[in-house]
């Protein structure tokens, strides 16, 4: 194997700084607005547009598929092994992940691990940010729906090929 190992080091630094980072902000984040509003209650940013919402989530991402227990313990688990496992195929085949990939891929990890660990805590997911035009979501749903758009991209790029 021929791995550059400076490009090998960073590229598990910037892994683990991005997962960190969102699974950070996100406890933050919850913390915060758990402790200053109830259950149910908003404060609008942007009146009619933009609030901050208390919300407990016991679906998946947006509120869909309420009160599946279990199920949204271990599907995150198995989503966080298969990312791991993604990224240990391409280093053992000597391939290297762009970094668009290794951003995206810790973006979702991050989100994952930041609603397991509510999931586990709590039995519910804390959400927070409310556009009124979409179901409430918080910082870990974000980062997985951003991390998964720039797999999208890439894929749909190399497809295109």
């Amino acid at each position: 194997m021929t791995h550059d190992t400076s490009r090998s080091h960073f590229d598990i630094f910037l892994s683990l700084l991005v997962t960190l980072t969102i699974v950070i902000v996100d406890r933050i984040t919850k913390s915060f607005f758990t402790d200053i509003l109830s259950l149910g209650e908003s404060i609008p940013i942007i009146k009619g547009i933009f609030h901050m919402t208390l919300v407990y989530n016991t679906g998946i991402a947006f509120g869909l598929f309420k009160d599946q227990g279990i199920v949204f313990i271990i599907m995150p688990l198995i989503a966080i092994i298969l990312l791991a496992f993604n990224i240990y195929y391409y280093r053992q085949n000597d391939e290297a992940l762009s970094r668009a990939y290794i951003i995206a891929f810790s973006l979702i990890l991050g989100g994952a691990i930041g609603n397991l660990i509510d999931r586990i805590a709590y039995g519910h997911v804390i959400d927070f940010i409310d556009f009124r035009v979409w179901p409430v979501f918080n910082v870990a749903d974000s980062a997985i729906s951003i991390g998964a758009v720039i797999v999208a991209i890439k894929c749909f790029r190399l497809s295109a090929k």
